[in-house]
Formats: C-alpha cells, structure tokens, sequence
C-alpha cells in the first residue's frame, strides 16, 4: 500500500532535521527567489508579508481541483493567506494581494491537516505554500503523531529556487506547479518578477526530478508525482507553444498537464487592455491543439 515520503523521513528523525534547517532559513529569509533577508523568527516581514507563523484564507475539501486530486471527498485545501509572486490578475486577489485570513499557531495549522482527512479528503493540498514552507514542516510532525497519512499537495505559482525544494525533497508526494509565462518582460510586467520564466523551468525540472510522471491508484486517485497547469490568457501572452514544448521535451511527454479556460479580469487586470478580457472559445481550443501537437497527450480529464 502507497505510503506518504514523510512519514518514512519522520520516522527515520529525517524530517526534524529538516524543519530545523528550514526554520533556521527565517532568520535571514531566503526561502524564495525574493530573498528579502528579513528576520522572520522576529516577524519581520519581506514581499510576502507573512512573519513568523502562517496565515490561513479558508480550509475546505475542494472540488474544483484536478480529477486525480478530486476523486469523490474532494482535494483537502489549505488557502495560504499572501504569496511570494504576486500577479497583479490574480482570481484570489483579496488573499494573495490584500491579506485576507487570519494568523494561525504552528498546532492548529497541523489539527488543520488532520480535520481535513478525517473528513475524507483524498490529499492535503497547500495552496501557494512557497513562503510558509518552514511552517508546513513544523506543522508535520505533529499532524503525523495526530496519525496524518495522505499525500501532501505542493500547489504553487512555479515562482521556487532549487535550495527550498531540495530541503523538502522526499515530503511532498505531488507537485502541482504553474508554468505562466514564458516571456520575461510579461513576467516583469504582471509579476514583477522578470526571472520567473527561467526559475519555474528549473523549478519544475526539479519537481519532476523528484517525484516523476504522475501516478494514480486503482480508483484514479493521485498518490505522487507532477502535475502542471498553465493558464490561458488574451492574445497568447504566456506563450503556450513554449511551454508546451519545454514539458513535452525537457521534462516528459507523459506529463500530466491542466490546460484551464478559467482566466477572467481580475485584481489590476482592468488597467492593463491586453488582459482587460476573458479569453474567446478560439483561443482556449488553440492551446488544447499546441498541447497535442508538441506531444503531450495526458490533458486533464476534462478535455
């Protein structure tokens, strides 16, 4: 039967190590490619805005996920209040932007985890979790002694440096990263991060080094590996015939990839005219035929 890498690293003593190396990493903040060097153990406050303890949006079983991660009790979602990217379109615009949720102890994010499987969900699913990571390894161990036995979810804007997701190497079963865009200056111009092109293809290089291909078990349901989504936008802004290209060439054509419809205007999105829209049908099944095209065959399952 499948087991979770953490309990393996929690039960070899692997993974208090580890939390002491990640927690170690606030006193300087370098756990994104931000590196804004606050001290967060003295809830100092970077890009982010979240100090020394995280802060929880909501917690829900979710239904709106992918299939493999929905099956039939839902994906366990923890919405992390902030994010390290920041894109100014954001659909959780109130969270990632404004703040919205509330400061929570280091014991109740891990009676979180816990609520939500006794509730049935399939996985725990940390939604944009790159600037709490410390905190969710603290958390762990005491989820795991609370008898935590589902797979951990890692679903992030793709915006990760190599040091943080080798420390959590082994603790996250699947990996669920955006790849937004592949042009820098539309990167620096949504998200102020010009890098983020280059830091997602090797973020996500090593995602897929880590856990591999995406794999499900007898009911369809995600037990490890990656999963990549890539948004749609207006006017092909994110550049869908390259990522398309990279997942198929340089991570596996049998790369299980969430082409979503789902853009709308939001945040700032209304003072920028060339996103100031949905997108149409024609774009939408455009992105679908690159996909195809360049080899990927493992679209999610609604297509």
């Amino acid at each position: 039967m499948f087991q979770p890498g953490y309990i393996k690293l929690y039960k070899s003593g692997e993974l208090k190590k580890r939390v002491e190396k990640t927690v170690n990493l606030l006193k300087q903040c370098q756990i994104c490619p931000r590196r804004c060097k606050v001290n967060r153990l003295e809830n100092e406050k970077g890009i982010c805005k979240v100090g020394r303890l995280p802060m929880v949006s909501s917690y829900n079983p979710h239904f709106g996920e992918e299939s493999p991660l929905v099956g039939t009790q839902g994906s366990g979602t923890i919405f992390l209040t902030s994010c390290n990217l920041g894109c100014i379109f954001c659909q959780n615009y109130d969270i990632s932007h404004l703040g919205e949720g509330y400061e929570i102890s280091i014991e109740r994010f891990a009676k979180m985890m816990i609520e939500l499987q006794n509730i049935g969900c399939h996985n725990i699913n940390f939604v944009t979790p790159t600037h709490v990571v410390p905190q969710i390894l603290e958390a762990l161990p005491i989820a795991v002694e609370m008898g935590l036995k589902i797979p951990l979810v890692y679903n992030t804007g793709g915006y990760d440096i190599i040091e943080t997701l080798m420390i959590i190497e082994g603790i996250f079963d699947i990996y669920m990263p955006d790849f937004k865009f592949t042009d820098s200056d539309i990167a620096n111009r949504f998200c102020k991060a010009r890098d983020y092109p280059e830091v997602a293809m090797k973020a996500i290089k090593e995602m897929h080094r880590q856990v591999g291909d995406l794999v499900m078990n007898n009911h369809g349901i995600a037990e490890r590996g990656l999963i990549v989504r890539h948004l749609i936008m207006p006017n092909e802004l994110p550049g869908t015939r390259k990522v398309m290209h990279f997942l198929a060439n340089e991570i596996s054509n049998n790369t299980y990839v969430n082409i979503m419809d789902q853009y709308r205007p939001c945040g700032l999105a209304h003072k920028y005219p060339e996103i100031n829209r949905r997108i149409t049908t024609e774009e939408f099944s455009n992105a679908i035929n690159v996909a195809r095209e360049e080899g990927l065959t493992r679209l999610d399952s609604i297509f």
